[in-house]
């Protein structure tokens, strides 16, 4: 696995899914729900990973920091899901928050998040960060293989000069952002993004022990 200067390569093994939910679930708060951070580079699979643990907790829901950081610096967002996002969900609220950028730029609807749910997951690149540590009851790093992690870029939006531009960008800040806040030290688990370990994606996943 080819990795970015600051991080080590776990050891890795095959674990149930459902074991990893009870672990992250032994944090679980009284009277709200659990707040799960799904970090990760751009492209290592935090989409998925959420998506596969969210089959084993049903009264859940994914609050995607993209939608937060849309036409917003790329991690000067923190303010606005804490306040907005975040601090609703430990007063047992439910959210419904729509981002000054998108009343800005015509983007219809709101972030929704309903009231009563057992688990939320927050997926995106930034979220396991310093600042917002107080709000974050568990944590998962979705350590993702460089050059998987550039097909996946590509396959999903495409290798124009202009999203080579945005990709470039992007990496300017997303780099040293989370060798500061090295995420990977934090995490309550971190899981393979990309692994050639055979396990089957619906009851298991591949952990760093």
């Amino acid at each position: 696995m080819r990795l970015h200067p600051g991080e080590t390569e776990a050891a890795w093994r095959v674990v149930k899914l459902a074991d990893v939910v009870r672990r992250l679930r032994e944090e679980a708060p009284a009277g709200r729900p659990l707040v799960v951070a799904v970090d990760g580079r751009g492209g290592a699979g935090k989409s998925t990973v959420v998506e596969r643990l969210r089959r084993h907790v049903p009264r859940s829901g994914v609050v995607h920091t993209d939608d937060i950081a849309w036409n917003q610096a790329y991690f000067d967002w923190g303010g606005l899901i804490a306040g907005n996002v975040l601090a609703p969900l430990h007063r047992g609220e439910a959210v419904a928050f729509r981002p000054p950028a998108w009343a800005e730029h015509g983007r219809p609807g709101a972030i929704r998040v309903p009231a009563g749910l057992d688990v939320v997951w927050v997926e995106g690149t930034g979220i396991l960060r310093e600042e917002l540590a107080a709000w974050i009851d568990a944590s998962i790093w979705v350590q993702g293989d460089l050059d998987e992690q550039q097909r996946r870029l590509v396959a999903r939006d495409g290798d124009s000069a202009e999203q080579r531009r945005h990709v470039a960008a992007w990496l300017a800040e997303e780099l040293p952002f989370l060798l500061r806040e090295r995420p990977w030290e934090r995490a309550t688990v971190v899981v393979a993004g990309t692994t050639g370990l055979r396990h089957d994606p619906a009851h298991e996943i591949v952990v760093g022990v």
